[in-house]
């Protein structure tokens, strides 16, 4: 449940932030929040694997555009073009974890972050900010995502594992 509760914070702040201050923002909310919803789509990869991973995705991926829609009725076309983003970009990250299959943890999370990153960067901003690309701001995304999402993932394993720990204690 807790990367359940991280995915839609960050999607649905991430939606609230780039409808408050535009474009220029994004590169800032693909850093911290893109990038950790990236990265938290990868753990529930993991724990949804044979139990209904892809409709459960997709339902979480409809359910952060609509709260963030229902939170701010403005953020509608960036929730949209959030909603139709994380769809592609999770379908290619979500195919290049499995590819990855037994790797070590931060090389999956990784590789399928630098390809769900690329997908996203191009896809939400031609959608949400309109045509023709604005390719500086595409580039930002890309590499803030890229960092910020190799920053979560050894967050969220360090995290993972003092959990761990702990249960082993108890």
């Amino acid at each position: 449940m807790l990367y359940v509760g991280l995915y839609l914070m960050a999607a649905v702040f991430a939606n609230l932030l780039v409808t408050w201050f535009g474009p220029a923002s994004a590169p800032f909310v693909a850093f911290g929040l893109v990038a950790l919803n990236l990265t938290s789509r990868d753990h529930l990869h993991d724990a949804w694997q044979h139990k209904g991973l892809w409709w459960k995705m997709a339902l979480l991926i409809g359910a952060g555009s609509v709260i963030s829609w229902v939170f701010n009725r403005q953020a509608g076309p960036i929730a949209l073009a959030s909603f139709v983003a994380f769809a592609c970009s999770g379908l290619t990250d979500s195919l290049t974890y499995a590819a990855l299959g037994e790797r070590a943890y931060l090389v999956r999370v990784n590789g399928s972050n630098v390809i769900g990153a690329a997908v996203d960067s191009l896809v939400f901003p031609v959608l949400a900010f309109g045509w023709p690309p604005m390719w500086g701001i595409i580039v930002l995304q890309f590499v803030a995502k890229t960092v910020g999402g190799l920053a979560w993932s050894v967050l969220l394993r360090w995290w993972s594992n003092i959990r761990h720990k702990q249960t082993q204690v108890a």
